[in-house]
């Protein structure tokens, strides 16, 4: 019997189980009911307090308000470089052009890593949010490059009320034949075998997520 086995048959007898027993019924106590969402406004409230709690800044902004949004971002994060999503709504929300009249250079989504880690700002949007955790899901594509999230020193996601999901389950059924996506919560933490945390090693040092109403 190699070690596998061995630690496999140890459970076993402590359970008082055999290899042919059946297969345990889940306790009642252990199934969780799905959550159910409040009205919309206290969700995204939820949303965005997660999310400060994680260290993130947020805010509820009209399109109207984007390049001025923009402009305050590109001041207070000392924004030379931006990357974006090359997606329609981003296109309709007229980022990069915004950008680049605020001086910033913009770095296409596709240009290497090197490139990517020189930018100050990644912007994406996300396809969906769980209130309760404050965490984003964006998927990858190639319009949506997942470099852009977690490369740039900052990274600013701007969602709309309408992707916010009560919990995890219907959010898998959408991306269920998806190869890869990435969740969001908070900005990169790190911590060493001393639980030492250290924020931006493997991702970004800030996150910002914007509500467009």
């Amino acid at each position: 019997m190699n070690a596998r086995e061995q630690i496999i048959a140890d459970v076993r007898l402590a359970l008082k189980r055999r290899t042919d027993s059946p297969v345990a019924p889940i306790p009642v106590s252990a199934r969780i009911a799905p959550r159910v969402p409040g009205d919309a406004n206290a969700e995204i409230e939820m949303l965005l307090g997660e999310i400060a709690k994680l260290g993130g800044a947020t805010r509820r902004i009209a399109r109207a308000e984007m390049p001025a949004a923009l402009a305050e971002i590109v001041r207070a994060e000392s924004v030379k470089k931006a990357t974006l999503w090359e997606t329609r709504e981003m296109k309709e929300m007229g980022v990069a052009d915004a950008l680049r009249d605020l001086g910033v250079e913009i770095i296409s989504p596709h240009a290497n890593k090197r490139a990517l880690a020189e930018c100050d700002l990644g912007i994406t949007s996300a396809d969906a949010a769980f209130p309760e955790t404050g965490t984003l899901l964006l998927r990858s594509s190639p319009e949506k490059p997942r470099a852009v999230s977690l490369v740039p020193r900052v990274h600013l996601a701007i969602i709309a009320p309408e992707i916010l999901r009560a919990d995890l389950m219907p959010a898998f059924a959408e991306i269920k034949r998806d190869g890869y996506w990435v969740f969001v919560t908070g900005p990169s933490r790190t911590a060493d075998i001393e639980l030492t945390v250290t924020i931006g090693v493997h991702g970004p040092q800030a996150l910002r997520v914007w509500i467009i109403e």
